[in-house]
């Protein structure tokens, strides 16, 4: 056998002798060696499939076999050809690289005659072309190639497509003529055998055999194309190949510069395409592939059908250059070469299998999802951008605007509603944040820390009376720590004992009997639970522990039984429920549980817990246990109450803020959700209902009290607890109404602190008391005030020119008001806020903006002093001589500029006198957006004048109510009054810290509410005078009365009668004409608060036509009331009504004492 019988390069090429011959060579080249990277199209129909192992069934190649010919297409084929570097050692044709090619015959010697006979037998239909230039061509069989000596005519060089004479032989001349169980295989690339070697197999029979082939071929109807493509895909395993070896990395496209001449001769060619970049140099070449016994091809080549044998994969290797380049992107998606015919389900296209490796075949992943949107359907909001840098800001913006749906806190009061009964104060106890348990029946307090409890009676001294070792009680043979872990006090029949016998419970699952007034042990029960004992329970004569396993021992005792049960003699019932329950509490004699079950995110993280309820009997004779389900998605439960208004109700307090309201029927007992309330923005930790109001704890040491009766609920009382840390437990004392004739509230804060507070809240009822009689111990007197808001638009003062109007501006307004006692100046935009140099320059000046005197710093933009100037100047201008005015506050902030000017007479009357500035632009970080808030007392009454600037754009109704409840909320605004025992000039018990500590607040500014109605309409309404028609569309007067949570719902604004004052072409009187064609609004307004509204009387209300901005100047004047306190009266008023009180409480004792006998806890 020569070295050219076996395939191998033993002497470089001859010479060329002649064009013709070299051509010859050529195709004999490229069928052995892989195909060049020149015209290529890649295969964007169906993703790589595993490349498969080599099997004993495959077929070698004969050697004798003459190979194949392909002709060159162009004088670019010859020149891409001459550059190929060393074939591969073997003389089997390369597999086809397209789904699309029949599974190829090797060549069969035959001459010419007979092979012209085979090409020239009518050939199927050809396949509808393609009329773009990248159809796909379908190659032809290798089976019917001529011979050597065949005259091979030249194609094309530009690549169009064409139909060709009869001696080419047709794509499907073989099928025609080959029956099915003659077909060989599809041909695999080659594969490692297990000697080290490299075989091929091609599934093609022997050259041998090859003449009874052609005898035996009986033409068969003309084949679909649409199965031929079906039964390539679905049979065919080396369609693609994912790890290919480098000399054939290129089977992911379809390369035509390594085809047989047959392959050359399709009906259909592609057209030239950019070539890709040149691949590296080829490896060496390797050993001779290892040939198998004759047997075994033939065996192959009869029993081959259309689902043919899938050999395994092989195992994944180490991904090389050339893997990487035949993964690149795919090219854009050509049109199928069948035109737009779909396959039948019974012949789709079935998906690859993708490689073991770990690396995803090219095309098996899924596709991007889809939205469709129907014609007028409302767009979805655009997706967040992962990983910006604004996200933090968004997500800022997005908790901000929720606040508007809390319930309503704007005349809660905010005084620490104090108990004063024991004898000594409970500062000096310690309880430890973490492991600290507390129980407490009216003046004893027994803490549990560790293996320490601790017996305090606050009526004799504030330091522990006994101080019990729980190691002690349990000795040296049952445990070294016997960490105490839960209290409870037992019931008793004698009321001597009533309060006397504390259980405690161990985390070994011992259980212990405490006499705390002599501080002694009078019961053990060692290891009644095998587990921690988390919980213990007292219900009317009976008591219940529960360990962390689940497991509950229920000491029963006979309702009016003479004798109380015993830790030491009683048989305890044992029941069993769910293991590692964080929520257990009982409701009217049931025991309600929950586990914190956790809901993934993003990326498979838990997000959240979510709610999962469990009630069970557990005093009942038979022991039943149902599940609930909350009526929305909220958090675990942390916390849960009842309320003695709303006996049939239980509520519950969950993460993130809500409290979900549950039915419990009276008669049935059927418990169902009815609804849940949005409270907090963050964890309802502690839950408590007293008396007739539910108090919440949450995670930054504030106790807030709720009235459920209006709907939505109101914040009746807010105060701070324990020092802005969070709660551990908010619990009402029922021992107390016995013992100390008060409902004792007592929680505990990761401040390591136990504080009391008064359940009946009566330092709220004694000052609305005392509020209603203030006529008895105060004297009145009015005051004029004025109020000027303009958004300039960055206009300056030389500016006000033109009409009349215009220049007559200030004064106009100035006499709006007769004398007014006070003048405030509201602007905004006074500077330019898209110029960055402005911006930068008011926030690096502005910080010191006034002197000694109140008047404006030098040290601010020639802007803020130019205005300064000129509206001081128009006050003395407009001001009789003999009534002079003094400037009490300047400030700004961005844009922003208020000036509040005061007659000389009522100087002396004024004290606390405060300003300040909030930030509310870019989540809290610039001023752009935000509010100037100036505040003083002027006789027994405080003000508070507020200038803002909210967010704009049409549809941000929700940003500008987070904006207003910002301002209004925050509970530092200003420092604390001096006067701290009784300040007469606040309300609702606050220190002046907040805007709504004040009796009288006003404001104005750009608000930007706008009117959700077409511009068209607007100014047709407006031309025709029919304000009360965009009155009904106005964002503002909506929100006021039909948003509950709404913070300006307590506000008052006059009549708009006057036409919208935004948006103006400058210069004009036409509404915005530029591009953006705005719609008109009312975002210039004044509205004012008073706490008792009979004290505020709006004199005008009004706008102004200077032209220079694309604002219309507004100002409003007012006839306000303000006090003066005699205090001497005031004390006896308040004497009169604390003894009111007193005879009220013991109603409101009497009542609760009733309901926690109903509910069995006492």
């Amino acid at each position: 056998m020569s070295a050219d019988q076996d395939g191998i390069e033993s002497a470089p090429p001859p010479a060329v002798s002649n064009l013709r011959s070299r051509f010859e060579q050529l195709a004999v080249q490229n069928n052995q060696s892989p195909p060049h990277k020149s015209p290529v199209i890649r295969h964007s129909l169906l993703p790589p499939s595993p490349r498969p192992r080599t099997t004993s069934l495959s077929d070698t190649d004969n050697p004798s076999r003459s190979p194949s010919l392909r002709p060159a297409s162009s004088i670019s084929d010859l020149q891409a050809t001459l550059k190929l570097a060393p074939s591969r050692p073997t003389d089997a044709p390369s597999a086809p690289s397209s789904p699309l090619l029949r599974p190829t015959i090797p060549s069969i010697s035959h001459s010419t005659s007979d092979a012209v006979k085979l090409a020239r037998k009518p050939p199927p239909p050809p396949p509808p072309l393609h009329s773009k230039p990248h159809a796909i061509s379908v190659a032809a069989r290798s089976d019917v190639a001529p011979t050597h000596s065949r005259t091979v005519p030249p194609l094309p060089s530009n690549g169009s497509t064409h139909l060709l004479a009869s001696p080419s032989p047709s794509p499907f001349a073989d099928d025609s003529t080959t029956p099915r169980s003659l077909r060989a295989p599809p041909s695999p690339p080659a594969s490692r055998t297990s000697s080290g070697t490299y075989s091929r197999n091609n599934g093609s029979p022997r050259a041998s055999d090859s003449g009874s082939l052609r005898e035996r071929r009986v033409p068969p109807p003309p084949p679909r194309l649409s199965h031929i493509l079906d039964t390539q895909i679905a049979s065919s395993p080396d369609i693609l190949h994912d790890h290919a070896p480098a000399s054939e990395s290129s089977s992911l496209l379809f390369d035509h510069s390594g085809r047989s001449s047959s392959e050359s001769d399709s009906p259909a060619e592609l057209s030239p395409i950019p070539s890709l970049p040149p691949r590296p140099a080829a490896k060496p070449p390797r050993p001779p592939v290892r040939t198998v016994p004759p047997s075994r091809s033939s065996t192959l080549s009869t029993t081959s059908s259309n689902s043919s044998f899938t050999p395994p994969p092989l195992p994944a290797r180490k991904a090389t250059p050339l893997d990487e380049r035949a993964f690149r992107p795919p090219l854009p998606a050509q049109p199928s070469p069948f035109g737009d015919e779909t396959p039948s389900p019974t012949h789709s296209p079935s998906p690859a299998t993708p490689p073991s490796g770990g690396r995803k075949a090219f095309g098996a992943h899924l596709p991007p999802p889809t939205r469709t949107i129907a014609l007028g359907d409302k767009l979805p909001p655009a997706r967040r951008q992962q990983g910006s840098g604004s996200s933090s800001e968004s997500e800022d913006e997005d908790t901000k605007a929720r606040i508007d749906l809390l319930p309503d806190s704007s005349r809660s009061s905010r005084r620490p509603p104090i108990l004063k009964c024991h004898n000594y104060d409970a500062k000096g106890i310690h309880v430890p944040a973490h492991a600290g348990v507390v129980a407490v029946a009216g003046h004893i307090i027994a803490v549990g820390h560790h293996h320490h409890l601790r017996i305090y009676d606050l009526s004799l001294q504030d330091r522990p009376i006994y101080d019990i070792d729980a190691r002690s009680i349990a000795g040296e043979g049952k445990s070294k720590d016997n960490k105490v872990t839960c209290l409870e006090f037992r019931p008793a029949v004698a009321s001597h004992d009533r309060a006397r016998y504390l259980w405690v419970g161990t985390k070994d699952g011992h259980l212990f009997e405490v006499d705390v007034q002599e501080g002694s042990v009078t019961g053990v029960k060692f290891s009644a639970h095998t587990s921690a004992v988390t919980h213990i329970f007292r219900h009317a004569q009976s008591m219940a522990t529960i360990d962390d396993n689940g497991k509950i021992l229920v000491y029963y005792n006979e309702p009016g039984s003479a004798t109380d049960i015993s830790l030491a003699y009683s048989v305890p019932r044992i029941l069993r429920i769910s293991d590692k329950h964080d929520f257990a509490r009982i409701f009217n004699g049931q025991l309600w549980t929950s586990t914190r079950e956790t809901v993934p995110g993003l990326g498979g993280r838990p997000a959240r817990g979510c709610a999962a309820v469990r009630i069970h009997d557990i005093f009942a004779p038979t022991f039943l246990s149902k599940s609930v389900a909350p009526c929305e998605a909220v958090g675990s439960v942390l916390s849960g109450a009842v309320l003695p208004t709303h006996p049939n109700k239980v509520f519950l307090g969950h993460e993130g803020g809500h409290v979900t309201i549950w039915g419990v029927g009276p008669d049935d007992g059927v418990v169902l959700c009815e609804e849940a309330v949005k409270v907090s923005a963050s964890d309802v930790l502690c839950l408590e209902g007293v008396n007739d109001r539910l108090w919440a704890g949450g995670r930054q040491g504030v106790i807030a009290a709720y009235d459920l009766a209006p709907r939505p609920w109101v914040m009746t009382n807010c105060w701070m607890a324990h020092q802005k840390l969070p709660l551990v437990s908010v619990v009402v004392d029922p021992w107390s109404i016995e013992k100390l004739e008060r409902l004792c509230v007592y929680s505990v804060g990761r401040d390591e602190k136990i504080a009391f507070w008064d359940g009946l809240l009566g330092v709220d009822w004694i000052d609305q008391a005392v509020a209603k009689r203030e006529a008895e111990f105060s004297s009145f007197r009015n005051l004029n005030v004025l109020i000027v808001s303009w958004n300039l638009d960055s206009t300056k003062p030389d500016q006000l020119t033109g009409t009349p109007e215009t220049i007559g501006f200030l004064e106009d307004s100035l006499r709006s008001v007769d004398s007014p006692d006070i003048i405030v100046f509201g602007l905004q935009e006074l500077i330019d806020l898209e110029s960055r140099k402005m911006a930068a320059k008011t926030v690096l000046l502005g910080t010191k903006t006034k002197t000694a005197d109140g008047g404006i710093s030098q040290k601010v933009t020639t802007a803020y002093k130019k205005w300064f100037d000129r509206l001081v100047h128009a006050v003395r201008l407009a001001m009789p001589a003999t009534a002079p005015y003094t400037v009490i506050h300047s400030e700004n902030l961005v844009g922003l500029f208020s000036v509040i000017l005061v007659k000389n007479t009522e100087r002396n009357s004024l004290k606390n006198i405060a300003i300040t500035t909030i930030k509310r632009g870019m989540g809290g970080r610039y001023g752009n957006k935000g509010g100037i808030i100036s505040r003083f007392v002027i006789d027994d009454s405080s003000l508070c004048f507020i200038n803002c600037h909210l967010a704009a754009g049409q549809t941000h109704v929700r940003q500008r109510n987070a904006d207003i409840a910002a301002i209004l909320e925050d509970r530092s605004v200003f420092p604390a009054s001096e006067i701290v025992e009784d300040p007469v000039a606040f309300v609702n018990g606050g220190d002046g810290s907040m805007v709504l500590d004040h009796e009288i607040v006003f404001l104005n500014g750009d608000m930007n509410y706008r009117i959700d109605l077409r511009r068209d309409a607007i100014v047709h309404d407006v031309q025709a005078g029919n304000l009360a028609h965009l009155h009904a569309q106005d964002q503002l007067l909506k929100e006021m009365s039909t948003n509950r949570g709404f913070r300006l719902r307590s506000f008052l604004e006059g009549p708009l009668n006057f036409a919208p004052t935004y948006k103006y072409d400058r210069r004009t009187s036409t509404y915005d004409t530029s591009e953006k064609a705005r719609a008109p609004a009312w975002c210039d307004r004044i509205l004012w608060r008073s706490n008792d509204a009979t004290r505020v009387e709006q004199l005008h209300y009004r706008r102004y036509e200077a032209n220079v901005s694309d604002h219309r100047p507004i100002s409003a004047g007012f006839r306000m009331t303000v006090k003066s306190v005699h205090h001497e009266v005031r004390a006896g008023v308040k004497t009169e009504v604390m003894g009111e009180w007193l005879v009220h409480q013991k109603r409101l004792l009497v009542d609760a004492g009733r309901f926690y006998q109903e509910q069995m806890i006492i």
